[in-house]
């Protein structure tokens, strides 16, 4: 049967007070064992233990960071396994992809049982798997501010975040190869999405898919504080694509050099690149998730 691992500090302490019912309602699916992390990071200790006891099934309470984790434990250790998420976190851009963003925990627990598996593509950028998006620039800057926030939480942290950085991130130098027709030089950010969502309120890539074996780069030139509005509004709205500043490309390996080792966005994490060169690409089909009906694409 499936392990229900949570985390519950995801979404600001939102998971722990979502897991008393989320035990009632997979209890009654038959689903009762339950890691909880203690720690942050915990999730792949967990995940790789429960493997190694035979559980080839797993429920993702938290948020993108959990269920990166998760998927990171699945994927280096070889094993076929199912994912799902149940979503607490603050964008839950995974769980959008997956379309169980507004699924009940019983109708979670409903789609395991009947487990009608799909394979999806992940990332991988600089030797760490992702489910959703790797950024770079304007991105990992919004995602360090977001911890100074105190009073919000779900979407509108991102937002208010972005809001702020947006009059005083100063842009990066990146050079680009592997990306047809995109010109390197100095950039507001750079995405490289494999779902849709980044932080729960921005399309940023509005025409990408986990099934297509490529991920989808997203280029945004450095531009004046107007430009700067206009993206940003287009972004929430997944318009951004086409406008002048903005440069797209679906890629399947794609390198970024930065004048220095840069912060990075991994499914709503920050880490730091381990050289100032970073390599992305796509793996097909990697890894085994159960999506609600008609939500991949």
């Amino acid at each position: 049967m499936p392990s229900l691992i949570v985390n519950p500090r995801a979404g600001r302490g939102a998971a722990a007070k979502l897991l008393p019912v989320a035990q009632i309602g997979f209890a009654k699916a038959g689903i009762v064992d339950v890691l909880v992390t203690n720690a942050a990071g915990e999730e792949e200790m967990l995940t790789t233990r429960a493997i190694a006891r035979g559980v080839r099934s797993f429920v993702i309470l938290g948020g993108d960071g959990t269920c990166g984790r998760v998927a990171n434990a699945i994927l280096k250790s070889g094993i076929d396994c199912l994912v799902t998420a149940l979503p607490c976190g603050t964008g839950n851009d995974f769980a959008k992809t997956l379309g169980t963003n507004k699924y009940s925990p019983a109708q979670v627990a409903e789609l395991v049982v009947r487990g009608d598996a799909k394979r999806i593509d992940v990332g991988l950028a600089d030797g760490h798997y992702f489910l959703n998006s790797c950024g770079f620039g304007f991105d990992a800057s919004v995602l360090e501010a977001t911890s100074r926030v105190r009073l919000l939480k779900g979407d509108a942290v991102y937002i208010y975040s972005a809001l702020r950085q947006l009059f005083t991130y100063r842009g990066v130098e990146v050079t680009v190869n592997g990306a047809h027709d995109v010109q390197s030089g100095s950039m507001l950010m750079v995405t490289v999405s494999n779902g849709r969502w980044l932080g729960g309120a921005f399309k940023i890539a509005p025409q990408a898919s986990v099934l297509d074996g490529k991920l989808d780069a997203c280029f945004l030139g450095d531009s004046n504080v107007v430009q700067r509005v206009k993206l940003f509004l287009g972004a929430m709205r997944g318009t951004h694509i086409g406008m002048p500043s903005v440069s797209a490309a679906d890629v399947q390996d794609l390198t970024l050099t930065f004048p220095d080792i840069p912060l990075m966005e991994i499914d709503g994490e920050l880490r730091r690149a381990q050289s100032p060169t970073v390599n992305i690409r796509c793996v097909p089909r990697a890894l085994s998730v159960v999506a609600a009906p008609g939500a991949l694409v």
